[in-house]
């Protein structure tokens, strides 16, 4: 045998014997631990029976073959995932996407070594259990689109590895508690609820998307916002937010999608930059209570592509920096894609440059304010008349 057969032959030996010894291991390691079998048994017995259809996924889980040691086979695959490393922990329970009625069981917190925790878009009702807050190794915790009612634990704040938390769309009250040890937390959309209290003051400055729409929080937006330095995208449209609109918001570092619609606002602060340096790309205050001039330096923004200051109470004149970014391509700076101020009390004549405005080049409108001369025959005056000479000087003496 030459020297080179020889070489050839002893790495296919050694690779054979790596791969027996991966075997073994893997056949070692892959024993369920008894503790998390009983887990997964309570919560298949705690959901609703009458809500497990055929061929759903816990309909599979008979308990007949450990779980772990058939995680590959049409036995028990769907929803665990088990951890190799440490034998048969289950590491991801995800039973999203079926009509599982039921509560949630207080045992899942037994799952110790969890990771991803998936509940979402099924019928589960009763409180958040509290003990979900001993599970020190979750990343991910989805509960949301579901009918679960109470408040948010505040054992939530020991989720100190959780990075994603879903609880939109469901029935959750109360005020929000202290997540601010929440240091790995990029992500908390508490939307499409019926949380109170005021926009919380100690969120995770970790935060790069919050979300709590539609709900019932009222107050101010704390001056901390500004703390959030890797905040990019923030709705707290539909609630009850009053006060002034903070500069903050207009000069932030990072952020570039700001959502405030539907609330009380009545003031917005002018940046000290006059947003020369925001980042900001889509802008919504609309349906506020937003008084005075429309503030020039919005058309200020570089990157602002998207502003929508529909059904406030400005009035005066559109500025021409409006119509401008609007209507003239730029190279270095972003145009208005979108540029939404219907609904107002503006006044005056349309300026020039949006006369020249073709249908389909940028969405326009202007409807429902004071305008002189706004016909349907011009795109963006179509969607409601103007107000009545009758309500538009009563609205204020600055209306001519």
């Amino acid at each position: 045998m030459s020297k080179l057969s020889s070489t050839l032959y002893l790495c296919l030996r050694f690779l054979v014997f790596l791969n027996t010894i991966s075997k073994l291991l893997f056949a070692a390691n892959s024993r369920t631990y008894p503790a998390d079998i009983q887990v997964l048994k309570d919560l298949k017995h705690g959901v609703d029976h009458r809500s497990i259809a055929p061929g759903s996924c816990l309909s599979f889980w008979d308990f007949s073959l450990d779980p772990c040691d058939n995680i590959f086979t049409e036995h028990f695959t769907c929803g665990l995932r088990c951890d190799r490393i440490v034998s048969g922990y289950a590491r991801t329970l995800d039973v999203s996407d079926n009509s599982f009625s039921g509560s949630i069981p207080d045992s899942l917190s037994n799952l110790t070594r969890l990771r991803r925790l998936g509940l979402s878009r099924n019928s589960l009702s009763g409180e958040i259990p509290v003990i979900l807050g001993s599970l020190s190794h979750l990343e991910e915790l989805y509960l949301d689109s579901n009918h679960l009612h109470g408040p948010i634990p505040s054992s939530f704040n020991n989720l100190t590895s959780l990075r994603r938390l879903e609880i939109q769309q469901n029935d959750i009250s109360g005020e929000f508690p202290d997540l601010g040890s929440l240091k790995n937390l990029y992500f908390l959309d508490a939307s499409d609820n019926n949380i109170s209290g005021g926009v919380p003051a100690t969120l995770p400055t970790s935060l790069v998307e919050l979300s709590i729409r539609n709900n019932k929080l009222g107050g101010n937006i704390p001056d901390n916002i500004e703390n959030m330095r890797f905040l990019q995208v923030l709705d707290l449209s539909h609630n009850i937010l009053s006060g002034s609109i903070l500069s903050v918001l207009f000069d932030h570092p990072s952020l570039e999608q700001l959502t405030l619609s539907y609330n009380n606002f009545s003031y917005l602060e002018v940046p000290g930059d006059k947003g020369l340096n925001s980042k900001l790309i889509a802008l919504d205050l609309s349906y506020n209570k937003l008084r005075g001039f429309l503030p020039a330096f919005m058309a200020s923004m570089a990157k602002l592509a998207a502003l929508s200051l529909e059904h406030n109470k400005f009035t005066g004149m559109i500025p021409a920096q409006y119509a401008l970014k609007a209507a003239v391509p730029r190279t270095n700076t972003s145009s208005f894609e979108r540029l939404l101020l219907g609904g107002n009390y503006l006044f005056g004549p349309i300026p020039g440059p949006l006369l020249g405005l073709k249908p389909g080049s940028a969405q326009v409108s202007l409807a429902d304010n004071c305008l002189y001369r706004c016909p349907d025959a011009f795109f963006f005056c179509q969607g409601g008349d103007q107000k009545s000479l009758v309500d538009c000087k009563s609205f204020g003496p600055a209306i001519p």
